[in-house]
């Protein structure tokens, strides 16, 4: 079986490790502190057991993702400046059938780890798994879930820096 590396800005792989030991530490703590005390008073409520049950449940399927993610990440690594489309390159695309664009990071699309701003596009999804080794310029057609063809143009392929996005980001904003 062969690994997938995940490719992470330097800045995604903190916060998200950040926030895997924070859910580490809140699932040694139990249920104890803060989290017992948003309940207290409703103990022998049934809905409150739901409640818990229903949150641990989302925390240790939280806790398993961020584990596999950060498992074997390629980190900080930016891609040439080349123009050719890969993992950890902000593209821009035009649909060719309305000539509308977008402009997205193709990277694993995982919440709180990009900038709410800068939308992603999974490397695992029909266009994420069409674009890599595309150059700019290029016409690409690829098979959507619903068995439909789609083209689009890659536009432009930059490597993605957190710090450039930001700027850009806050002067466009």
């Amino acid at each position: 079986m062969t690994e997938t590396q995940v490719w992470l800005a330097q800045s995604a792989y903190e916060r998200l490790k950040s926030e895997l030991m924070k859910l580490l530490r809140q699932r040694a703590e139990g249920l104890s502190g803060h989290a017992a005390e948003q309940f207290v008073g409703d103990s022998a409520d049934h809905n409150t057991d739901q409640q818990l049950l229903t949150a641990r449940r989302e925390r240790e399927n939280r806790i398993r993702k961020l584990q596999e993610l950060l498992q074997n990440p390629l980190v900080g690594q930016d891609p040439p400046d080349d123009g050719v489309a890969e993992p950890g390159m902000v593209l821009t695309i035009r649909y060719e059938d309305d000539q509308e664009t977008e402009t997205f990071l193709l990277a694993h699309t995982e919440e709180g780890a990009y900038p709410a701003d800068l939308m992603t596009c999974s490397p695992d999804s029909p266009l994420g798994m069409a674009l890599p080794g595309r150059k700019q310029g290029e016409k690409i057609l690829y098979t959507l879930p619903n068995g439909q063809a789609m083209e689009i143009t890659l536009l432009r392929a930059v490597p993605y820096r957190p710090e450039a996005w930001s700027a850009t980001a806050q002067v466009g904003g």
